[in-house]
């Protein structure tokens, strides 16, 4: 590691548009509630949540040359991340996310429109490989292309940096499959984690989500993490395994809580934590999260992650 770690994000950078019901949802007719806007993107929110956690963080997405991309750019850039290799296309719209929640503010079902992020080429990435050679460590998101993907841990591998990778959806998820032994760290959600296991069922169960956790590092991941929403994650490397409850927290919106407990998790192992320290640091991120209606916590900082976990 250097002596001040620097990570590299790539990825989805666009704006979340969050629905939540004021009662329970009725299918087929409108439902009254709020609808929020907020800057989002996996990538783009690890990214924000790292440097507001005060870790140097260079972002390599892309958006569109419109209003709503030069938002997600002077955000993002107010919060500490470096943006000026962000790729900002004309006649190309930024990306977006369309999320419905229920009225605990959980998730119900989401749209993406993600096209933009094929612009995010093996070309623009190679073009920035001194970013890759400086990385203390890289961190993506399933987004990618395959091709993409391929050159990202081909860069990787030339300059000895781990990799770090969050699946983002079920549907994206099978395309890290290839790339399991060359990764440092993986955090998908129980659904995700079948697909990346090629299993049948998705851990129920504190118990079953250690022994996924510990299947992903079989198959090659230095670091297995399972998250489990209310029941908190699993994680296992090649020596430990255990499981974290979650914090009891007020939910006021889900959204963007696995891309801080990443970037949270990620803090504790640039700093050469304990894992499962680490690990402590992701829940509690994630519960600081779930009460803000931004994707984002704004006053994310090391010393009010540990406040949160004191008892």
């Amino acid at each position: 590691m250097n002596t001040e770690p620097s990570v590299l994000v790539i990825g989805t950078s666009g704006i979340d548009v969050k629905g939540r019901p004021f009662e329970p949802l009725r299918m087929g007719t409108s439902n009254l509630g709020r609808v929020r806007n907020s800057v989002g993107g996996v990538a783009r929110n690890i990214a924000e949540n790292l440097a507001r956690l005060e870790v140097p963080t260079t972002l390599l997405s892309a958006v569109g040359q419109d209003d709503l991309g030069e938002f997600v750019v002077s955000h993002t850039a107010r919060a500490g991340v470096d943006v000026s290799h962000m790729l900002r296309l004309p006649d190309v719209q930024t990306g977006s996310y369309v999320a419905i929640l229920d009225e605990m503010g959980k998730l119900h079902v989401s749209v993406s429109e993600y096209d933009i992020v094929n612009s995010i080429s093996p070309a623009y990435l190679r073009e920035h490989r001194a970013l890759f050679a400086r990385a203390s460590m890289i961190v993506i998101d399933a987004n990618l292309s395959a091709k993409s993907l391929a050159t990202v841990f081909s860069l990787a591998r030339r300059y000895k940096v781990p990799v770090c990778a969050d699946p983002t959806s079920q549907l994206l998820a099978e395309k890290l499959i290839p790339h399991l032994p060359e990764l440092y760290m993986l955090t998908p959600n129980a659904v995700e984690a079948a697909v990346l296991c090629q299993t049948d069922a998705a851990p129920a169960t504190s118990e079953s989500a250690i022994e996924t956790a510990q299947c992903l590092v079989s198959l090659g991941v230095k670091i297995g993490v399972v998250t489990l929403a209310e029941q908190g994650l699993a994680y296992a490397d090649s020596s430990s395994a255990g499981h974290i409850p979650a914090l009891r927290t007020q939910v006021v919106d889900a959204t963007g809580v696995g891309d801080a407990l990443s970037a949270a998790v990620i803090f504790g192992l640039l700093n050469d934590m304990p894992l499962d320290e680490a690990m402590r640091l992701g829940i509690s991120a994630a519960a600081l999260t779930l009460r803000t209606r931004a994707t984002v916590y704004e006053g994310l900082s090391l010393d009010r992650l540990y406040d949160e976990l004191v008892v």
